[in-house]
């Protein structure tokens, strides 16, 4: 498991201030960043070159300016699966986080540009990718769980498993959920195990499967 100080960052912006800017903050915290993009194609180089723990890409950057950040992150996650990916993007599009997220939800970060400035956040959630974990933005989370549904299970769920529902999603365990929510620990795995029941999910110890399974159905 790497410490901060251990976890070697590729960052990846068109835009000169604004890499500055995720570099000044990743590296207060006391990440090494390791080299900067400016481009996707020379954010694959890099991410090749420098074998970084994380890359961070911004979705949209030359040369196309479409969602080239993304493809580069999924190029790199298919020849070096081991390197964590996080996304940071203008726009809410729960879409991009689906694609991003594939069939595999280790070691994947999709964030609001915005969240830069929440430094706690930001930084909590590239140490998490770095580990292997998730971190999907909580309004990309929240917009899918609240999507309106005429029917379907999701009806069934209490505000109390919504909540912890959507945390679920975004990627934490069921510690930091209790935290979160002030709650017991064996208070969230009942709400988890209800949850699971009503969406017909099977019952899955590692949290990867958890969140991928609980992004599958939301999707839906």
């Amino acid at each position: 498991m790497n410490t901060a100080g251990s976890v070697r960052i590729v960052v990846a912006d068109d835009e000169p201030l604004i890499r500055k800017g995720i570099v000044s903050v990743l590296e207060e915290a006391g990440f090494d960043v390791v080299a900067e993009a400016g481009d996707a194609t020379d954010l694959v180089r890099k991410a090749s070159a420098h074998k970084p723990d994380v890359v961070i890409a911004d979705i949209q950057m030359p040369p196309d300016r479409t969602d080239d950040g993304l493809r580069a992150a999924q190029q790199i996650r298919a020849t070096r699966p081991q390197v964590g990916v996080v996304i940071l993007s203008q726009y809410l599009e729960a879409a991009y986080a689906l694609k991003l997220v594939g069939d595999r939800a280790e070691g994947v970060g999709y964030l609001l540009k915005q969240r830069v400035s929440d430094l706690a956040l930001f930084t909590e959630a590239v140490r998490r990718v770095a580990r292997g974990g998730s971190a999907l933005d909580p309004e990309v989370v929240a917009r899918m769980v609240a999507r309106p549904r005429t029917d379907g299970p999701l009806q069934d769920l209490t505000p109390r498993e919504r909540d912890v529902l959507a945390l679920m999603a975004e990627g934490r365990s069921n510690a930091a959920i209790a935290a979160r929510l002030v709650v017991t620990v064996g208070a969230v795995e009942n709400h988890v195990s209800g949850i699971f029941d009503k969406l017909g999910l099977r019952r899955e110890p590692d949290d990867h499967r958890r969140v991928l399974a609980v992004l599958r159905y939301l999707e839906r």
